[in-house]
């Protein structure tokens, strides 16, 4: 996708009629685009012949043509919103193979764990019966004795029934109840493993997507903290110890170490990247452009600012207004800020490991957003890395 394209949203490529991403779009004269099938199913409907949104009325209907370039436009989107269908689809299928196939070997574990129990109850229920038999037995020889008048019958068998039948003490039998806990933990631990591995999978193929909506960002003198030392090029920032005498625009940061880029956006989606390694403390973001600039910095949503930031060297938060504190599996080198204006969405991301840092959702933006960077202080040469703005890789 071209990067002029980029920063259109999908909804300019929606036919108001149908609310769905055009096919075979047609301009009509007054400059509104329906799908052709549309627009002359409406017509065909309804008289006079108008424009179903400005109501402009035609003496006569137009000849329609389909506009090759939102045709084109409008495949595209198609295009990348079938890729989110279908990596949608194959994370849900995968997940629930791993569901079913967890489900199965537990059945299958709990029921060879309930045949080993049964089988072991019903050993001892064939033991316990053989000894009542013999018991029984005995009973029934003694009751005949007891009856006889044969006294020296009796004094002959009196030593054999005296001796009781050998039998298990069975006070310490008992059969134990089946335990499946473990085997539950380790269905719900290879669940969750799939789980991490397909989202893995999701991120990476999202950062690779985003990555088109790619943009050139260059860093704002106008704008720069007088202590800020920026490249020649506007693509590197750090901060030093002599704060240099430059003219006090409205534009510029009087306070805190801050620069805003160069490039503003009022729609659409954009995408950058920081090179953050070797650092102790940054920011990063977006900002609104009427911020004040003229005083202490309190990041947060409410005070126009969408950012992330490093401090002592580890501690990660989103400056969501309260902080939140952020737990990281490993430690970005690159940082990846994605923007989307009307959907109300500001992304952060770790570009090597693909992963998303944080997201700040439900923004609401109603002016121009401009990136925003703060290198942090020198801090005597424990921060003097630089941001750097790297140009984007882009997959395909």
């Amino acid at each position: 996708m071209s990067a002029a394209s980029s920063l259109l949203s999908e909804e300019q490529f929606l036919c108001s009629i149908c609310l769905d991403v055009f096919t075979d779009p047609v301009t009509i004269p007054c400059g509104h685009n329906f799908c052709k099938n549309c627009i002359t199913q409406h017509w065909d409907i309804n008289a006079p012949c108008q424009c179903p949104l400005c109501k402009t009325r035609f003496h006569r209907r137009p000849v329609l043509h389909v506009n090759t370039f939102i045709s084109e436009m409008a495949a595209q989107f198609r295009k990348s919103a079938q890729m989110k269908a279908t990596d949608s689809v194959r994370v849900f299928t995968a997940l629930m193979q791993s569901v079913e196939r967890g489900q199965a070997e537990l059945i299958e574990t709990i029921e060879e764990k309930q045949k080993t129990t049964e089988k072991q109850a019903e050993g001892f229920i064939k033991e316990l019966e053989q000894e009542l038999s013999e018991l029984m037995k005995r009973t029934a020889e003694v009751e005949q004795l007891s009856r006889t008048e044969d006294h020296l019958h009796l004094l002959q068998s009196f030593p054999s029934l005296n001796t009781p039948p050998h039998t298990k003490d069975w006070t310490e039998v008992s059969v134990h109840r089946s335990s499946y806990e473990g085997t539950v933990r380790r269905a719900v631990a290879q669940l969750e493993e799939t789980v991490r591995k397909e989202m893995e999978k999701l991120l990476e193929a999202e950062l690779k997507r985003i990555q088109q909506y790619a943009v050139d960002v260059t860093l704002d003198p106008d704008t720069a903290y007088p202590s800020l030392i920026l490249s020649d090029d506007g693509k590197q920032v750090n901060c030093g110890d002599v704060k240099k005498n430059l003219p006090e625009n409205p534009e510029r940061f009087s306070v805190c170490p801050c620069v805003f880029g160069k490039q503003s956006f009022s729609s659409g989606r954009f995408y950058y990247e920081v090179q953050v390694k070797g650092k102790t403390d940054w920011d990063l973001g977006v900002a609104r452009g009427s911020i004040n600039r003229k005083g202490k910095i309190t990041l947060s949503p409410n005070n126009g600012y969408w950012t992330v930031c490093l401090r002592n060297g580890d501690e990660y938060k989103a400056s969501a207004g309260p902080s939140v504190v952020l737990s990281l599996k490993s430690k970005p080198q690159k940082v990846g800020v994605f923007v989307d204006y009307e959907e109300g969405l500001v992304s952060f991301y770790d570009v090597d490991a693909a992963a998303l840092i944080y997201s700040f959702t439900g923004c609401t933006f109603t002016e121009k957003l401009y990136p925003y960077f703060c290198p942090g202080n020198n801090d005597g040469g424990k921060n003097s890395a630089p941001l750097i703005i790297s140009p984007v890789n882009h997959n395909d």
